[in-house]
């Protein structure tokens, strides 16, 4: 088939419902007044707010109806996810336990099987655990002896968590369930008798359980458990908690010889922690006591990360980033707490992304070099080198294997590999990579397609590496579309991933699809990340508008035809880069924003976030923050033309669509809600004959959260959707 004109469907008129300006709530801010007139929706189960969100979504039907491509992308879609997918398997007690969804199913599976060459049947399905496939499993822990699992539930997307436990080998549900967990681990001891969680107290008016609807209160006084199978959650043994440091979050983990339990104590999102351990032999004297268990603070300042990778008795190898922005193994015997060594120093120019001790004595470390993945076989006891595990560039996205078994399996994936899991075999004397199982995708040849990096200068002459894949041999003539998608916060790096909207993008659209590796990131260790916030958060907009400036200036693409992507800090990135430069976009999509940056941190887990923003409540971070809050700085292009933009869009903010779900309580909806309304009144409605003519809509999800636990059918409708908007407003064409 050839080209296929794009559709000349106009828009309808567009009517944007109105929303009640509350002028008298203006808050004083070190002395400067700031007003926020749509304060009134931040109460979610308003009436007010649900009628507000309904006719917003009455607006964006009326435009997605226009879009004649979303037809073809949702069966595009759902074609080429119609195929088998692996996760890593892990092993315990001669059984191996894996995900795998076989197509289109809401949720992939919980298999076991005995053995390598044994039959896989199915333990858990979450696709059965309701009606509508909006329950989710969220985490799970196996016991040691492989006779018991663990696992938490979620329901539309919600952080809250469920948990309940179940017999493996006849699948007998048993009546354990724990209720207000929320960032936790599930950690069982090695006697398989129970397992350590943290949880947030039940609250005072507590109606029922949290997944009935959206709770916004700030998330305080985490505290450990220790549940034994088979009890009630009231008999369960609170093993830490530290009223006077109510922001602390508690992360249990149990050492793999089963002689100690490891905290890890953060207070924000900061990859900092605290690090206490205990001794096993105390829990079985605590049953029945009121006692806390007696941890041992080998770590009792915030002032650099440590993950417990392996212990040999009392000595603990560890990563960190103490005096190593691009992070080392460091050992201490924590009998001697000042026994501190150096055991595999800072690399000079990689980051030490993981170590997963494996086989007795060795260790396998992952590098990132130019977000590219290094892996390497080391010795545990001295960090010397013992083989370079040669891998095609990509992301390894899982290691499983523990000291007692001689295999470990690899997760590995890229732009143009859906997806290989290794087997390794340590037992000889050079480790041997095997394909264990490989995904392939019925329709996608990859030899159509190429991915390279690229490397541009941001506005202070930094240098930002990006990953551009397209169809091959494209010519950079300027007329394709481009789709650039950035993140830049929390230490979070962006690296080589599959996905098969891309495809379709690339296969059926013609796009150019980017990936920018922004400051902010963890790309290069904690120096990059710390480039990109605080008081240096504008370089992260900086790096990503000199990213759409250089896919223009090489060719890729023209600001008409460039569409931004984001989500969550990625989705406050698209929204601050549209208000500082309007003109170099033709489409914005910013999924689960932060938008308003001066009232993030009163809500659910948002107080974690200022590592990365600052606060408002402090004078000098407030004025960081109010010179790029998305909410706060919405402007009219036409009344103030900025050096750069181009003429055809120059009078008015690109087509933009703002997503978001009624259960996110990581980012809560109001944020999204509140900068709809402000773009809306600011560009349109206060406007008469309003330059701003491209439109303004949000999808709002229903009975979804942030982006966790959605299901097949919910992913592929979303995407269908926001591609299907970017396409008709940039004039795509559909390739058959």
């Amino acid at each position: 088939m050839g080209s296929l004109a794009a559709a000349d469907e106009p828009l309808p008129p567009l009517r944007y419902p109105p929303a009640r300006r509350d002028g008298g709530i203006v808050d004083d801010y070190h002395g400067v007044l700031v007003p926020d007139p749509y304060r009134w929706m931040e109460e979610l189960e308003s009436e007010e707010v649900k009628e507000f969100v309904g006719a917003q979504a009455g607006v964006a039907d009326a435009v997605l109806a226009t879009c004649d491509h979303r037809g073809r992308l949702r069966g595009q879609l759902t074609a080429l996810l119609d195929h088998p997918r692996y996760r890593a398997p892990f092993k315990r007690a001669g059984a191996y336990f894996y995900f795998h969804n076989p197509g289109l199913l809401p949720h992939a599976a919980l298999y076991v099987q005995h053995g390598l060459g044994g039959e896989p049947s199915v333990l858990l399905d979450p696709s059965e655990l309701s009606d509508d496939a909006t329950v989710s499993l969220s985490m799970i822990g196996v016991s040691d002896d492989g006779e018991h699992l663990a696992y938490g539930t979620s329901a539309s997307g919600s952080d809250w968590v469920t948990i309940r436990a179940m017999r493996v080998r006849d699948r007998r549900r048993l009546p354990d369930t724990l209720s207000w967990v929320k960032f936790s681990r599930i950690a069982w001891t090695r006697d398989g008798k129970g397992f350590f969680y943290s949880r947030f107290p039940a609250p005072k008016d507590d109606g029922g359980a949290p997944e009935s609807g959206i709770r916004t209160d700030v998330n305080l006084n985490h505290e450990v458990y220790y549940h034994f199978l088979g009890t009630d959650q009231s008999d369960d043994v609170m093993c830490w908690r530290d009223p006077e440091h109510p922001k602390y979050i508690y992360a249990p983990e149990v050492t793999e010889d089963g002689k100690y339990v490891l905290l890890s104590v953060s207070e924000s999102s900061e990859p900092v922690n605290k690090l206490y351990y205990c001794d096993l032999s105390a829990l079985s004297a605590m049953k029945g006591t009121h006692e806390m268990l007696p941890f041992v603070k080998l770590v009792d300042e915030f002032e650099a990360f440590y993950g417990v990778v392996a212990n040999d008795d009392t000595h603990f190898t560890i990563l960190t980033n103490k005096d190593a922005p691009r992070y080392k193994l460091s050992r201490v015997d924590v009998d001697d707490p000042e026994s501190w060594t150096d055991v595999l120093p800072q690399d000079d120019k990689a980051v030490l992304e993981s170590a997963c001790a494996v086989h007795g004595d060795k260790l396998l470390v992952n590098y990132l070099s130019d977000v590219k993945y290094v892996l390497q076989m080391r010795s545990l006891v001295t960090g010397e080198l013992l083989h370079d595990i040669p891998i095609d560039i990509g992301s390894v996205n899982g290691i499983t294997g523990r000291r007692a078994d001689s295999e470990v399996f690899i997760e590995f994936s890229s732009f143009l590999t859906p997806g290989i899991v290794y087997r390794c075999d340590l037992s000889s004397g050079t480790p041997e990579m095997n394909i264990y199982r490989e995904i392939t995708v019925p329709g996608f040849d990859r030899t159509d397609f190429e991915a390279k990096q690229v490397f541009y200068q941001s506005k202070d002459g930094t240098k930002i590496p990006m990953f551009v894949v397209s169809r091959k041999s494209i010519v950079l003539d300027g007329s394709h579309p481009a789709l650039l998608f950035g993140y830049g916060g929390f230490g979070m790096s962006m690296t080589p991933q599959f996905s098969a909207a891309r495809v379709v993008l690339m296969r059926n659209l013609g796009f150019v699809t980017c990936i920018a590796n922004i400051r902010g990131g963890g790309e290069y260790g904690e120096g990059w990340h710390k480039a990109g916030s605080l008081a240096n958060k504008q370089n992260c907009f900086d790096d990503f508008i000199a990213a759409g400036e250089f896919l223009v200036s090489a060719g890729y693409t023209s600001p008409s035809r460039l569409c931004i992507e984001g989500g969550s800090n990625g989705g406050l990135l698209v929204a601050a880069c549209i208000n500082q430069r309007p003109g170099l976009f033709g489409c914005a999509l910013a999924h689960v924003g932060v938008m308003d940056m001066l009232r993030f941190h009163k809500f659910t887990i948002g107080r974690a976030w200022t590592c990365d923003f600052g606060c408002s409540e402090k004078e000098e971070e407030f004025h960081w923050l109010i010179k790029y809050s998305p909410l706060h700085n919405v402007r009219r292009p036409w009344e103030k033309r900025a050096a750069g933009d181009h003429q055809r869009l120059r009078r008015q903010y690109p087509p933009t669509m703002l997503l978001t779900a009624d259960h996110d309580d990581r980012v809560v909806p109001s944020h999204t809600l509140k900068f709809l309304a402000t773009m809306q009144h600011v560009l349109c409605t206060s406007v008469e004959q309003s330059p701003q003519t491209n439109p303004i809509v949000a999808r709002i999800d229903r009975k979804s959260g942030h982006g966790c636990g959605r299901s097949t059918q919910k992913i592929i409708d979303e995407a269908a959707d926001r591609y299907a908007f970017a396409a008709k407003m940039m004039g795509v064409s559909w390739i058959g």
